[in-house]
């Protein structure tokens, strides 16, 4: 008798965490395929089109024949285009030996773990923090330290949390601002507080993620830890196009870095991937080149969103929300019915929470254990206005 031994996967890729929301929206399709009438409110995707006048560069780059391997750091003109949003935008001055082209955002942030941590480095996470954080620093062999913070406080860290969360093992600081999920954004004050804080401890990078950037509904203007002259040198500053300008598929992130970092994220990237997609890359170009006064349509809608979806919210016993500053997603507060039972299924979590509303209410959201903090739930309101309502309407029917 033949015995069949199956391989073993690593322990690294055994240690990963699924991303929570990609896990619900396959659910959600699966659910659709089998005939359930499912809104989807997990993704963090604009439900708008690419706009035209990026849409056209790319048809461009198509009929003049681009379709040769790309350097594997970005178009020199991509790099330009680059370095002139980062100053006209956030006041930064970086040479082309600072800026690294990748797939996508969550590349950069990929890149800049693997050439920066050690095997038992610690990176400080305020929590909540967006879904794919820990992973990607367990991937590198780094220590992710969760920094809890209250919907009270805007989901905010403080200064004194940063200063206790720091250890001789602390390597980076990781953050998003306005954050994916609660879209909270620090202030140029806040940000100088946490700066001060850092300022005793030269040995920590900051990782400062600002693709919602442009998504901001003019409360609390951006602002990027990188503009501070004590910390430009140990700042890099991430960003990408798939959310302002509604090109999540297009995959093109980037990163503004000290150049050290950056050539070194170009030597992994040049073992991994070599240079991103070369008709997304000129596409992109015309993107950053325009104004951002082009994409604000898109902003204008997610704001009136916001102020529907708040209201919907509030009119629903349990629910505790803060009022998001930017990105397009509300983060409630729903420990209200943790421990109670309805329709036979006792809520012990936020994730027992997000399961029961897609199966009583075909609601897809993402439960908040995903993002570091286990009593909130995400739900997106890149959707249209239609479906928010319905949306919220079968939830509240539901939690009756």
């Amino acid at each position: 008798m033949t015995t069949t031994v199956t391989p073993s996967l690593s322990d690294r890729i055994n240690s990963v965490t699924p991303s929570a929301t990609l896990e619900m929206a396959a659910k959600a399709r699966e659910l659709r395929a089998a005939g359930k009438d499912i809104i989807g409110l997990s993704l963090g995707e604009p439900d708008f089109n690419t706009p035209d006048y990026i849409k056209e560069a790319a048809i461009q780059a198509i009929n003049d024949d681009y379709n040769a391997y790309t350097p594997v750091d970005g178009y020199v003109e991509l790099k330009d285009a680059i370095i002139t949003k980062f100053k006209r935008d956030n006041g930064l001055q970086y040479e082309r030996s600072q800026i690294v082209v990748s797939t996508g955002a969550k590349q950069s942030l990929y890149n800049v773990a693997q050439v920066i941590l050690n095997k038992g480095d610690e990176v400080i996470l305020p929590c909540p923090y967006w879904v794919s954080y820990s992973d990607i620093v367990k991937l590198a062999d780094g220590v992710p330290v969760e920094v809890p913070t209250t919907l009270e406080n805007d989901f905010k860290m403080t200064p004194e949390q940063l200063e206790a969360a720091i250890t001789p093992k602390t390597r980076m600081l990781w953050y998003s601002s306005p954050c994916n999920p609660s879209g909270s954004i620090y202030s140029e004050e806040e940000l100088r507080a946490l700066a001060d804080v850092l300022q005793k401890h030269p040995q920590i990078i900051v990782v400062s993620d600002e693709i919602y950037e442009h998504i901001n509904y003019g409360v609390t203007a951006h602002a990027s830890m990188a503009s501070f002259e004590d910390m430009y040198d140990r700042t890099v500053t991430v960003n990408g196009v798939a959310k302002a300008f509604a090109m999540t598929g297009w995959r093109i992130g980037y990163i503004g870095a000290p150049t050290y970092i950056a050539k070194a994220t170009t030597k992994l990237q040049g073992q991994v991937t070599s240079g991103a997609n070369c008709i997304a890359q000129r596409a992109v170009i015309t993107a950053l080149n325009e104004s951002p006064d082009r994409i604000q349509f898109m902003v204008d809608k997610f704001k009136e969103r916001r102020k529907l979806i708040l209201e919907l919210l509030n009119n629903i016993d349990g629910f505790k929300c803060n009022e998001p500053e930017g990105a397009f997603y509300v983060y409630p507060d729903i420990t209200s019915y943790f421990g109670k039972t309805l329709n036979g299924v006792t809520i012990g979590n936020a994730s027992d929470f997000a399961m029961y509303l897609l199966e009583y209410a075909n609601v897809a959201t993402v439960t908040g254990d995903a993002f570091g903090n286990g009593n909130c739930i995400r739900i997106s309101y890149a959707a249209s206005e239609e479906e928010i309502v319905e949306a919220l309407a079968r939830i509240k029917k539901a939690l009756q």
